[in-house]
Order: C-alpha cells, then structure tokens, then sequence
C-alpha cells in the first residue's frame, strides 16, 4: 500500500473522460482543478464532469488569489534569451511572443519602476524594467523556455490585494452548491485571509487549504495553521519570493509543522518536471520527490506534468513507484516517537485536546501490540487526521456517516479505506470495523485492531474512547 498521496492537476492533456479514467487507475489520489485559467462556467461544466466519473475520488478546487497570469505563449515552448529585450502590455485572452507579454491585469504595469524584476512561471525565466509606462520594456536577465500562461511575480509592493479577491469571490459564489472537498486559496498570508474566504464559501464540509508561498506565509504560518484545514508547500512562488537556499528548510519546517497539528501537506511544484515531455524524470527530481516522503509529506503534487504533458499516466506511475520506495526507508517508530502528544490547534479546545490525547494513545497501544490496523471512527475526518499525524505503520481506516468525509480522507495520509456506516454507538462501530476488516482481507482471527471513537457521554464531537480489539 502507498500510504502518501498524489494529487494531479487536470489540463488540456488530461481533460477527457477517458484519461480521467486512466489517472484514477493509475493512483490518482486527489484530482486538482485550477480556476486560475479559463472562465467560470467552463470551471463548473469540468468540476461536474470530473465528479461523475470519479465519484469517490477527493476534489481540489484551486482559486488564484492576486496571481496575475500573462496571456498565453501556445503548448511549444517558446525561448526568451538573456538580453532579449520585449514589451508588457495589459491584455486579456491574448497570446503572448517573444516579442510582447499579454499582462492579465489592468493598472499594474503603471506601478512598474526602472529596475523591477518579473518573474515567468516558477522563476526560471526572469525580465527586469528598463524603461516604465503603459508600454513596458524590459530585458530578459535569467533566460529559458515558457509554455502556456505563467504567472507573472511581480514585486511584493505591488501585489497587496486583500483575499479573497473580486475574482475568488466570484468564483467562490458559483462554487458554493458544487460538490468538491478541498478548497486551495493562493497567496494567504494571515489566519485572517484563511477566515475571509471560508465566509464567502460559506460551507462546513470543505477543507480549507493554504498555500505557503510568501515571506508574509511564513512569518504567520503557526496563525496561518490554527485557521486552516490543511496546508500546501506552493515552492513556485515560494522560491521567487525568499531566497532559493531557504525553500528546502522552509519545506521541511513547514509539512513538520502542519502534520504535527493533524493539517494534511502537500508539498507542490516542478516535482517531475522534465516528464512534461522527457520519458523519464533526471536523478534531482527523483531525490526530491524521495525526500518530500521522508519529510513526512501527506501529499506530493503534479502540476504541468499531468495538466499539458506528454504522458500524464506515465508520469503517475513514475511518481507511484519513487514514493513506494520512499516509503521502504521511512522510519515510522522514530517519526511518532519524536512528534509527542501535540494540540490539534494552535488555540485549542477542550475537545481536540482530548482527541489528541486519545489518538496518542492509540499508536502506542498499535505499535506495541503490533496490531495489524487503527480504525478511526469520524464524523468529519479530524480523528482519522490525527491518528495519522503520528505515521503509524499500519493501515488507517476509517469509518464515517458522511460521503463527504470519506472522500476528503482519500487524501490523507496512510488511510487505506474508508466505510460509510449510519452506526453510531461503539459496540456497533467495533462489529462493523471487524466485520469490514475480515471481509478486506486486512485481518483475520487472532489479529489486534485498534479502534477509537466518541462514546455516548462524550458526545459527537469529541474522540474520548480508545479500544484494543482482537479479532474474533
């Protein structure tokens, strides 16, 4: 079983029914759609269609923030020389050349000052202004290829939007009666952006995702977990923003962060990125992705690989095998031993302090007895989150009366399967776990199976009963 999960983005290479399909198959775990490209209608009529085809599978729907994109360059990579000197001009549904970069944005060249970078994509591409005004000319002084519609980073002082944006709001009201779990928000920066758009969005049953990608992000990332649902390691835009060398410690620092309070990670951008169109990923991409899984990350992320690549299948089932081996030399006892029994939040209640305190419990009694899974009974996926926090060896199960929750737990780490059981009482719960277990193939008589779950006196919200089961 490969406990870390793969999130791919879906694109123009990957939009049909039938390599849908092939991606579910192929181990997709968390299907991403991006509404930072094309109109909103075009978003929704994708977002239903991917539902009816994989309607177990976990959602995750992308806003843009203050992102600002720059007008198509076409799917043939296009060279931008040192030196090249071009235009920017402010330009919508237009493409962009050599010679002149389409800015989707009004009103931000003008804020443009002579020796102000712009960075294409994730960074590798780099112009700097060299003459100011409606027109800008600039001169390209980190050279390479561009694709599609890179975003454009232009300097903090400009990009000071407050979230959600009018466009997230827009998208945000038409998102509203659709059925996804994961909502990802680009460019937050405060607990307080996390609860602005959760108010717009308006639903209980969708995680909020932050992604980490500013100076700002980082600075508030223990605010920025306590308001959110789960947490995404953005290196694109973290890596134009800070200095290169810090990305991989801040990486590290923050998927240990986020998992110590139970918030899923996803660690994102240029993972296999030369299998955009090479065959096979080189040696640096393969050790980055290895090393993201010995971080502890509960996702890794394809992004252009599976949205405009040559061969998005393939490019999962390379990902699946790295991450499988990965996981052989994960040390699991040493992961758990060193988190401790930690709050759920920052600003934690009662309720998740006994949870924590509950599912701490729970991977010591597994690990010691050597049980052969950990069954997590949850209404909204909290408990199964936190068991997982600890990386126990074993399989996670768990068992929920929400279809909504057991499609966000395909995301999460080290959960192997999820049962919808309108059960609510223990002694039913541990005869369903069993009777699921037995009939799965992941257990059988004599076997020691941890359960937890809320008693009657406890109430819905709170896990506060751990039992070791030896199945019958």
């Amino acid at each position: 079983m490969r406990r870390t999960k793969i999130v791919a983005t879906i694109g123009p290479a990957s939009d049909s029914d039938e390599m849908l399909k092939s991606l579910v198959a192929a181990g997709v775990d968390v299907i991403r759609l991006s509404f930072a490209h094309g109109d909103i209608p075009s978003g929704i009529e994708r977002l239903r269609r991917v539902r009816a085809i994989a309607p177990d599978i976990a959602i995750m729907v992308d806003i843009p923030g203050p992102k600002i994109r720059a007008g198509s360059f076409g799917t043939s990579p296009i060279s931008l020389e040192v030196g090249h000197e071009l235009n920017l001009e402010a330009g919508f549904d237009q493409t962009s050349t050599d010679e002149r970069i389409a800015v989707e944005r009004d009103g931000v060249l003008e804020l443009l000052k002579v020796g102000d970078k712009i960075h294409l994509g994730d960074g590798g591409v780099s112009v700097q202004v060299i003459n100011h005004g409606k027109v800008v000319r600039a001169r390209v002084t980190s050279g390479g290829t561009v694709t599609g519609k890179p975003g454009l980073s232009l300097p903090s002082s400009i990009m000071n939007d407050r979230l959600p944006t009018e466009g997230d709001r827009a998208r945000l009201e038409a998102l509203r009666s659709e059925e996804f779990e994961i909502l990802a928000v680009s460019f937050v920066r405060s607990g307080f952006d996390v609860e602005s758009v959760r108010a717009v969005l308006s639903r209980d049953d969708v995680m909020i995702m932050a992604k980490i990608e500013t100076g700002e992000g980082v600075a508030n990332l223990d605010e920025i977990i306590a308001h959110s649902d789960a947490i995404m390691v953005a290196r694109g835009d973290l890596g134009v923003r800070m200095p290169i060398e810090e990305v991989p410690h801040l990486q590290k620092e923050i998927v240990r962060h986020g998992i110590r309070y139970a918030r899923p990670v996803v660690v994102a951008t240029q993972m296999l990125e030369s299998m955009t169109h090479a065959q096979v990923p080189t040696r640096a991409e393969v050790t980055d992705v290895a090393n993201a899984v010995l971080d502890g990350a509960s996702a890794v992320m394809l992004s252009g690989e599976t949205a405009i690549g040559d061969d998005p299948v393939g490019t999962v089932v390379t990902m699946d095998r790295i991450v499988r081996r990965a996981e052989q030399s994960f040390n699991y006892a040493e992961w758990g031993a060193g988190l401790g029994v930690q709050q759920l939040s920052a600003s934690s209640t009662q309720a998740t302090r006994v949870t924590a305190a509950i599912t701490g419990a729970a991977w010591r009694a597994a690990m010691e007895e050597k049980a052969v899974a950990i069954v997590a009974c949850t209404r909204s996926g909290l408990t199964a989150r936190a068991i997982s926090r600890f990386r126990p060896p074993m399989p996670i199960v768990a068992i929920t009366p929400s279809h909504a929750t057991a499609r966000q737990l395909h995301g999460s780490w080290g959960v192997q399967e999820v049962f919808i059981s309108p059960v609510s009482d223990i002694d039913g719960l541990c005869e369903v776990a069993i009777r699921e277990l037995k009939r799965n193939g992941m257990a059988r008589a004599g076997d020691p199976i941890v359960i937890m779950a809320g008693s009657a006196s406890g109430g819905a919200a709170v896990t506060d009963t751990v039992r070791m089961l030896i199945v019958p």
